[in-house]
């Protein structure tokens, strides 16, 4: 029939009106800033870093390693090595970023950094409020900025979050039992020093 799909749009369109002055699910549209759509799992806009525990600079998980700022394809990230090192999340003593920005404007949001990582510590944020009317500063996230806790990364990204627990808490086992075999190690030396040694046999028949 001529203007069939004309009729079934209108019909549609009729149905949704009527139907959101009952039911929330036919509201197309927020009352943003009030009400705010949820996020969903695998979204993601630019990267943070994770720190453990409460401090986000002696938690934090980056050894400065600076391999996200190689890999970077726009070069938005920004590192400096700190000259001296602190113990890590694993125990063992590592350099750590004196400084660490991201030109959020230049960013494309490819998450490279968080695949090239090799210690869990960079990661894509879900925030997307990040207008400024700075242009320039106002875009350029420093270290305090990024630093945001375990906790916050296990909220928006669940799934990933523990797995990465998983993987960091066996690296942790790993380091932990060679430092346990290596005491033993030396434990077992220091007592083969310590003991007499047994006479030759040569010396027992003499006598």
């Amino acid at each position: 029939m001529l203007g069939e799909g004309i009729i079934k749009g209108m019909g549609e369109t009729a149905r949704n009106f009527l139907g959101s002055y009952v039911s929330k699910k036919r509201l197309t549209t927020l009352q943003y800033p009030e009400e705010r759509a949820p996020q969903f799992p695998n979204a993601r806009q630019f990267p943070f870093l994770v720190y453990d525990g409460e401090d986000p600079e002696q938690g934090l998980r980056c050894v400065s390693c600076q391999i996200c700022e190689k890999e970077c394809p726009p070069k938005c990230i920004y590192i400096v090595k700190s000259k001296d090192k602190r113990v890590d999340y694993k125990g063992q003593m590592q350099f750590y970023p004196a400084t660490f920005n991201i030109d959020i404007s230049v960013c494309m949001s490819c998450q490279i950094c968080v695949e090239v990582c090799p210690f869990e510590s960079i990661k894509m944020d879900t925030e997307f409020e990040l207008s400024s009317t700075d242009r320039f500063a106002g875009l350029l996230v420093r270290k305090p900025q990024l630093a945001k806790s375990n906790d916050h990364y296990r909220k928006i990204h669940p799934h990933d979050a523990a797995e990465s627990d998983a993987a960091l808490a066996a690296e942790v086992a790993k380091v932990q039992a060679k430092a346990k075999a290596d005491a033993e190690a030396k434990a077992k030396a220091a007592a083969a020093k310590v003991a007499p040694a047994a006479p030759p046999p040569e010396a027992t028949l003499a006598k």
